[in-house]
């Protein structure tokens, strides 16, 4: 159970390609992130990412009618069946190619899927279980060209089917008798969008030009007559049928056969005519329509562009109702929520996802990822915030318990190299190759500190000692370290000594020791409190890549370039230990590499390297798929995690791919996105519109950070994917602590009845089941806490902690777990300093639930406070307005009535006023 961590969320990418949906209820998001789905609770303010993943990039989603299924095909054609109750994976389902949009009927009985210039319809999944849940119904083709978008009517009967043919097709889901298939042209350019008015077969096509083309279908959806079964159709339904009812139906259908001339010349097939064609407002010729959207109860259509810009139209009479520009990039998808209130827009350029609220005209979500690779990461002493820079220059703060990003700092002007917390945990010190090493303040969201060089110069590293004051930066260049002062901003020294760039930083926790390593095979330590002297010098077999100190300072750890991790003692100098690392990093084969990923792996070595909160694990990564855990005094392989399963990146194959291997080369030379920019073909050298450098390629996978979380409940690494989480999953594992047979659940209520609460609780610890344990403590009235807490042995008082803080997080119950927490401590306070080291991770997991709980009380108790004053003040106010005015019957019901109405606004009722007037 010590390291049963599991996938838990991931952060810092919030949309990469795909299309955007809503559930049902509107209230939630559903987003692709690259291999992964999202779900972003706007009500709630949270987000969360699905367990499972596909094996490429996720290229489309479709949502049941009911928000209880959704379909999810990668850019191979392998879909997963995915509950969105559940939160687990129901079917797996391969379209042999590739898929560009699937689409649920509003009765949810069918869906439909687009793959290469065909449609197909599949029945739906239905709700028991079955061999195959994916049954093929019908096979439709007409147009000659890949088709790109789908859309239903609402009565389930028919589905229309754009292509880049720059035809529009009307399908019937059933054997309709006069509509079979319906061909709509006029357009200029491949269809992007196309949408059924409500309640009728009306049709709205859109193309790629920026055109809006109006159909008209003489037939309402009432109008369509189902087929007469013909051939063996009709014999097995003649079978079915008795005698008497089969001379019945002869004669009808003689009769129908007498009069079905007739009404085929009055009713006739379904025709369509267009109304009328519209042309949006495009700025510049590169602006062509990329994404569109339609609500059919407010008849409101949103339309992206490839230079950002979004229009708000509504249907029929297309009156512009907004044209705004969200970023300088191409507006890859577009959704409106059932409601018609928000409207989601997703960047792929940018990586960036807003929820824009268009009657009021405000954001309900913005989010934006790093728009290059994350590289360094830092957790909050209380775990509750993590800080993420990137090579964009950006440095983010992210909340772990909603998953969102709160604040951006954009003041450095180059790639983020070190980001790290000062012990207070409102302070954050960041690092550049700009030559700038800022300090930001987390109260007021500024800038107030910027640290410089004498000579310009690339820092690489950045540490903070633990009281704060000093701040300290290696030079990529110089090969030097620069010591700050962050109370007066001023140059304290500069440590010359390193012959090659500086790698890492790091402060003893527990003295005035700086570590630093380089690439000269050394590392170094520096006294703070002697004149910055060296004290030690360690040498190493190879290029040292990264250090980090034991949570108690008595044990350094050095990643080195030869795939080995190092243990010295610090204070002797002595090396205690050695892992050697190549086997476990097991790096993939890039698709142009020549060698074998066994041969590759020889180069390849870990560059992020921490400390577990309990200090007797390590955490290592590289640039590899896998992340390890080793056991530090037994030098062991402990658990090894592989963070990303997603192909579409490279260096995820273990073999070489024969398939893509032809007589002239590797076909992964040849760059099939080099004739096209976002769809729109690239002219010739020499003319000025489109981008020459702009090309395809695979990003490689790696870890660049890696950090425990000071509560030693998760560990999160930056990676390519994003900022990934990792947590303990304890709702899944039986994990007892020393239990016998005696020990049972019917035995820990006997307790409980007997009022023996100290046994009962022991024998729940033992048994370690969660909803027991929950039970016996509750049922330890408040008055007996104390003595309970003070009975408790030595060794069950960590777990009394941990299960208190697990609970404080999801239990309403706040007093009650205060007073535990506070008994518990004030009764063993004096022995657990013995154990400060191993108790450490469960006080600040302890310390995290409190001060979450207390920034939300504060804030509901200051801004009752603040309206409790405005209201004093109102009615003070009204009141010296009242005596300074000549006294009156009238006046004085109108002031009272003035007084009434501001404290209703407050939220106060009219009887409420007289207590609160002074």
């Amino acid at each position: 159970m010590k390291f049963a961590y599991r996938f838990s969320n991931l952060l810092g990418t919030v949309y990469r390609c795909g299309n955007l949906n809503f559930t049902c209820d509107g209230n939630s998001l559903i987003s692709p992130v690259g291999n992964r789905v999202t779900v972003f609770d706007l009500k709630n303010n949270k987000s969360d990412t699905l367990p499972l993943a596909t094996r490429y990039n996720i290229k489309c989603v479709g949502l049941s009618p009911d928000g209880r299924l959704a379909i999810i095909v990668d850019e191979g054609g392998d879909a997963l069946l995915v509950s969105l109750v559940c939160r687990s994976v129901l079917h797996h389902f391969h379209f042999k190619g590739a898929v560009h949009s699937v689409a649920f009927s509003p009765d949810g009985r069918k869906f439909v899927v687009t793959k290469g210039n065909g449609a197909q319809l599949y029945h739906a999944p239905g709700r028991r279980r079955e061999f195959n849940a994916f049954v093929l119904d019908k096979t439709y083709f007409g147009p000659y060209d890949e088709t790109t978008c789908i859309d239903w009517t609402d009565d389930s009967k028919c589905f229309v089917v754009g292509s880049k043919d720059m035809s529009t097709w009307v399908f019937g889901a059933e054997r309709w008798d006069n509509l079979i298939y319906y061909a709509l042209g006029g357009h200029r350019d491949a269809i992007v969008a196309c949408f059924f008015e409500a309640d009728s077969l009306d049709v709205y096509t859109l193309s790629q030009d920026g055109a809006l083309c109006v159909w008209q279908c003489d037939t309402p959806p009432a109008g369509l007559r189902l087929k007469a079964p013909s051939g063996w159709r009709a014999d097995l339904q003649r079978r079915e049928g008795d005698e008497d009812e089969e001379d019945n139906e002869e004669e009808e259908r003689a009769v129908r056969g007498k009069a079905a001339p007739a009404a085929e010349e009055q009713q006739g097939k379904v025709r369509y005519s267009r109304l009328a064609k519209y042309f949006f407002n495009k700025e510049g010729d590169f602006n062509n329509l990329t994404a569109a959207a339609y609500h059919k109860k407010v008849h409101l259509l949103v339309t992206g562009f490839a230079s950002g810009m979004f229009h708000l139209h509504e249907l029929p009479e297309f009156n512009l109702i907004h044209s705004l520009s969200i970023s300088d990039q191409r507006v890859a998808s577009v959704a409106i929520n059932s409601s018609g209130d928000w409207i989601a827009f997703g960047c792929s350029g940018l990586g960036q996802l807003l929820v824009w609220e268009w009657q009021s005209e405000s954001y309900v979500l913005k989010q934006q990822g790093h728009f290059n690779s994350m590289v360094s990461l830092a957790y909050s002493p209380d775990g509750q915030y993590i800080v993420t820079g990137g090579d964009d220059g950006k440095v983010k703060v992210w909340n772990t318990l909603s998953g969102f990003c709160f604040i951006t700092f954009t003041e450095h002007s180059s790639g983020v190299t070190g980001v790290t917390f000062t012990a207070t945990g409102y302070v954050i010190v960041t690092s550049s190759m700009d030559g700038t090493v800022r300090a930001f303040d987390l109260h007021r969201y500024r800038n107030f500190r910027t640290f410089t060089s004498p000579r310009p110069t690339q820092f690489s590293c950045v540490a903070v000692d633990t009281s704060g004051e000093v701040v300290a930066a290696g030079a990529q260049d110089s090969f030097e370290i620069f010591i700050w002062s962050m109370q007066t901003g001023r140059l304290l020294d500069v440590l010359s000594g390193h012959e090659g760039p500086i790698s890492g930083l790091c402060f003893n926790p527990t003295k005035s020791v700086l570590a630093s390593a380089s690439w000269d095979r050394t590392v170094r330590l520096w006294d703070m409190a002697d004149s910055w002297r060296t004290t030690e010098t360690l040498a190493l077999t190879s290029d040292a890549l990264a250090v980090t100190f034991r949570p108690d300072g008595a044990e350094l750890a050095v990643a080195t370039l030869n795939s080995q991790i190092t243990f010295w003692d610090p204070e002797n100098a002595v090396q205690t230990g050695s892992i050697e690392g190549r086997h476990d990093l097991k790096s993939g084969r890039k698709e142009l590499d020549k060698i074998t990923a066994k041969h590759s792996a020889k180069g390849k070595a870990f560059t992020a390297l921490c400390y577990s909160a309990d200090g007797q694990s390590v955490l290592a990564g590289g640039r590899s798929k896998f992340v390890c855990i080793y056991h530090v005094r037994e030098q062991i392989l402990r658990k090894r995690f592989e963070i990303s399963g997603n192909l579409s990146l490279d260096a995820m194959e273990e073999f070489l791919n024969r398939r893509k291997m032809t007589e002239f080369g590797n076909l992964a030379l040849i760059d099939q996105d080099a004739a096209e920019e976002a769809g729109v073909a690239i002219p010739l050298p020499g003319v000025k519109k489109g981008d020459m450098s702009s090309r395809h390629f695979k990003p490689e996978i790696r870890v660049t950070s890696l950090r425990f979380s000071p509560t030693g409940r998760c560990w999160a690494a930056t990676t390519t994917e994003g900022l990934l989480i990792y947590s303990l999953d304890a709702r899944m594992l039986f994990d007892p602590f020393e239990l016998d047979t005696s020990v049972t659940p019917a035995r820990v209520r006997a307790a409980l009845r007997q009022r023996d609460f100290t046994r009962a609780i022991l024998m729940a610890f033992r048994l370690n089941e969660r909803k027991l344990l929950q039970e016996a403590l509750e049922s330890v009235p408040w008055d007996e806490v104390e003595v309970v807490s003070s009975s408790l042995p030595d060794l069950y008082v960590e777990k009394v902690l941990e299960f208190l803080a697990s609970s404080l997080e999801v239990s309403h119950h706040l007093e009650f777990y205060l007073v535990w927490a506070q008994k518990l401590l004030m009764a063993h306070g004096q022995k657990l300093k013995a154990r400060a080291g191993t108790l450490l991770p469960a006080v600040q997991f302890l310390q995290k639930s409190i001060q979450r709980h207390f920034d939300g009380l504060s804030k509901l108790c200051d801004w009752n406070r603040y309206s409790l004053r405005f209201a004093l003040a109102v009615s003070q106010q009204r009141g010296l307005k009242r005596a300074s005015e000549a006294p009156g019957s009238e006046e004085e019901a109108d002031g009272s009535d003035e007084d009434d109405e501001s404290l209703h606004l407050l939220g106060a009722g009219p009887g409420d006023a007289d207590g609160l007037r002074p």
